[in-house]
């Protein structure tokens, strides 16, 4: 699981307890045997985490998922509600970038300004 998605065993650990994702099977030797579903639904998991969806939304999502399908009505509108707040972050962002965008033109500015002085200043010599 973890060469297959990049998560350490502790955070596989920490996603149990946390019952993010359900006991796994063991086998002979009690090493956990994880379904390709299991690796999908890790998969799904790291997306949401690096979304910004909290632990506790991804609880309750992980736990209503577990009910079934009489569950996807809630599902829906838990990510959808996660999605509108992440077009919101996304549309700040953006906003943020356009801003830095004009300060580094200005200082860019800025720069071929003084090294024209500069050179025109050689130039004179």
């Amino acid at each position: 699981m973890s060469a297959a998605t990049g998560v350490t065993a502790h955070t596989l650990r920490y996603y149990e307890r946390a019952d993010l994702i359900r006991p796994v099977a063991r086998n002979s030797g009690n090493q956990r045997r994880y379904s390709s579903a299991d690796v999908e639904w890790v998969r799904f998991l790291l997306r949401l985490r690096e979304t910004g969806m909290p632990i506790a939304q991804m609880r309750e999502y992980a736990a209503l998922r577990e009910e079934g399908s009489a569950t996807t009505a809630p599902r829906l509108r838990l990510l959808e509600a996660h999605q509108a707040g992440l077009r919101e972050q996304i549309a700040r962002l953006r906003v943020h970038e356009k801003a830095l965008a004009e300060k580094i033109a200005t200082y860019r500015g800025d720069l071929a300004a003084l090294q024209a002085q500069q050179q025109n200043g050689m130039d004179d010599d």
